[in-house]
């Protein structure tokens, strides 16, 4: 594509923004265009298939600060000085600017002749288990459907890139990059390669001591040994049953116990508990408090 081609393209103009308007403002604009533009809406209409590939093009040079601001330095350049008849033969400098052919060679990768598709943008939404266990999607971008890989133990916020299923260009279509989110669990969460899980207990279990059956990801159950005395909020931890690494290891379950108190204690259950307090009234656990507040 001809420098000239380059220049003479507004591409404030085809996003609809201002040249003054931040990346946030060009990405919205973007995002609402290319909803507006996918091939999946416009069914083959062409007309709005070039102008999706047009807007997809501006976003891919005024989203990149970098070259943004050549596009601008080149804009301004030309506007200044013109171009000769001839066309740009890749060694015109003016007005202070430099060697206008670094300008575009820097702005579209040196590329001199025909330009590759521009990259695009795509979100997707998984769920808990299948980030940890990994998935397949199946995409349909202007070069056709995409089926990727969605690896094990991905992050939510992630981003993954399929080559070659952006828009096209005539020296190929660009890339697709795709964010990855990952729908909360109801049970577990994840901190690196450990699984995390809070455990309701009774206070008899917690005072006494139990074996309590523990929920797995993976369906199947588990037990855990309750130290008695075991504080409500003390984590405990379970080897080998959080998120699987890539050299074959395994991060642990941790456990997280919270005392469950009722609401409503009624007969025998009522007299137990107030037979043990006339029992324990010697011993106070906020005396320690006391003393540090006093210190």
């Amino acid at each position: 594509m001809a420098a000239k081609d380059l220049y003479e393209k507004d591409y404030y103009a085809i996003l609809g923004v201002e040249k003054s308007a931040d990346s946030d403002e060009i990405k919205k604009r973007y995002r609402k265009l290319a909803r507006e533009l996918h091939p999946d809406k416009t069914k083959g209409d062409k007309t709005l298939e070039e102008r999706f590939k047009a807007v997809s093009e501006a976003y891919d040079i005024l989203s990149d600060e970098k070259k943004r601001a050549e596009y601008d330095q080149a804009r301004t350049l030309f506007q200044q000085g013109g171009v000769p008849n001839g066309g740009f033969q890749g060694n015109f400098s003016a007005g202070g600017f430099g060697d206008l052919g670094d300008i575009f060679g820097n702005l579209f990768g040196g590329q001199r002749g025909p330009r590759r598709g521009a990259d695009m943008q795509a979100q997707a939404t998984i769920s808990f288990r299948e980030s940890i266990s990994g998935t397949q999607l199946t995409f349909n971008s202007p070069s056709g459907p995409v089926t990727t890989k969605i690896p094990a133990g991905v992050n939510d916020g992630a981003k993954i890139r399929v080559r070659g299923k952006g828009a096209p260009g005539e020296a190929g279509a660009g890339d697709l990059y795709i964010t990855i989110n990952v729908a909360p669990h109801s049970v577990f969460s994840r901190k690196e390669e450990n699984l995390l899980l809070t455990l309701p207990v009774t206070f008899p279990e917690a005072a006494l001591g139990a074996n309590i059956s523990v929920p797995t990801l993976s369906g199947e159950e588990v037990t855990l040994r309750l130290p008695a005395g075991t504080a409500n909020g003390k984590t405990l931890r379970i080897k080998g049953r959080g998120i699987t690494r890539k050299d074959g290891s395994a991060g642990d379950l941790l456990v997280t116990i919270e005392v469950s108190v009722p609401q409503r204690v009624d007969g025998k259950a009522k007299k137990a508990l107030e037979s043990y307090q006339e029992e324990s009234k010697g011993a106070d656990p906020r005396e320690d408090l006391r003393k540090r507040a006093r210190s």
